[in-house]
């Protein structure tokens, strides 16, 4: 009894991403030009979510410290 393994099981199955598609050609035929981003303008937009996002949690959080002193104060009566 031979047991050659797994080498000598090979099938080649052709899919369809097998055949070479030739690619479609970009329907702007202009120039690519790259517009550059000013790393400040960013900046600030990445500041003011983060300030937007501070104040919210702040808000949660005094709420959430709030209501348990209320419930702290109702159960010690």
């Amino acid at each position: 009894m031979e047991n050659k393994g797994f080498a000598d099981n090979k099938t080649n199955i052709e899919t369809p991403n097998d055949r070479v598609i030739v690619a479609e050609k970009p329907l702007k035929r202009g120039p690519i030009t790259s517009n550059r981003v000013d790393i400040n303008v960013l900046k600030s937009k990445l500041q003011e979510t983060e300030s937007k996002e501070f104040k919210k949690n702040l808000i949660i959080l005094s709420t959430l410290i709030f209501a348990l002193g209320v419930l702290g104060i109702y159960l010690s009566l």
